[in-house]
């Protein structure tokens, strides 16, 4: 009998330590692989400068014509609204999926065209397009698929990153609904 209680305390001791170390109230939590890509600007960019920080990361192509302008448009919205609420300290981290055509001169072309400030916004490219496959489905459970066009299947969530590097929160960034923004303000308002 003893031996019975003991091992119930011990998984009920488990159970609370694992609780305790989810700081994130998130739906899941996935560590985000390191990395070393490039960024719009040609300057290597790692992981580890976003430690310590939330970003909001995508997976875009510039020469996409639906899903990836909608998706930034989006992202954008979020980034005034948050900006509305006074938090200006969050990242954003645009990966490209066609890193063949996707230079950092394509990169920087396409957020200046959108109006985006390069400050708190992270367009990466630098790798090979099975790297970035096979560093999606890992980091972010997002698949990416070229198809014979070279066009793109992808997944098009907006996913939280917390300041652990831990994918904690998804979002659909291309059917974003104004309600849907308020609760990612509100979850990132949580965080901080």
């Amino acid at each position: 009998m003893k031996k019975k209680i003991s091992v119930v305390i011990m998984l009920a001791l488990v159970v609370f330590l694992a609780a305790c170390g989810q700081k994130y109230k998130g739906d899941f939590s996935n560590e985000v692989q390191d990395f070393t890509f490039t960024n719009q600007d040609g300057k290597e960019v790692s992981k580890s400068d976003f430690d310590g920080k939330i970003w909001i990361v995508d997976f875009i192509y510039t020469s996409c014509e639906t899903e990836c302008p909608q998706m930034t448009y989006n992202k954008q919205k979020i980034e005034r609204a948050l900006e509305d609420e006074g938090i200006n300290n969050i990242e954003f981290v645009s990966f490209s999926i066609d890193p063949e055509r996707d230079t950092p001169e394509a990169l920087k072309e396409y957020g200046e065209v959108r109006g985006i400030e390069f400050d708190h916004w992270t367009f990466l490219t630098g790798y090979d397009y099975e790297t970035i496959k096979e560093f999606a489905v890992k980091s972010f459970k997002i698949p990416i698929e070229q198809l014979e066009d070279n066009t793109f299947m992808h997944g098009v969530s907006f996913t939280i990153v917390s300041p652990e590097g831990n994918a904690i929160k998804s979002y659909n960034g291309y059917y974003l609904e104004q309600d849907q923004i308020k609760e990612m303000v509100e979850f990132i308002k949580d965080m901080q």
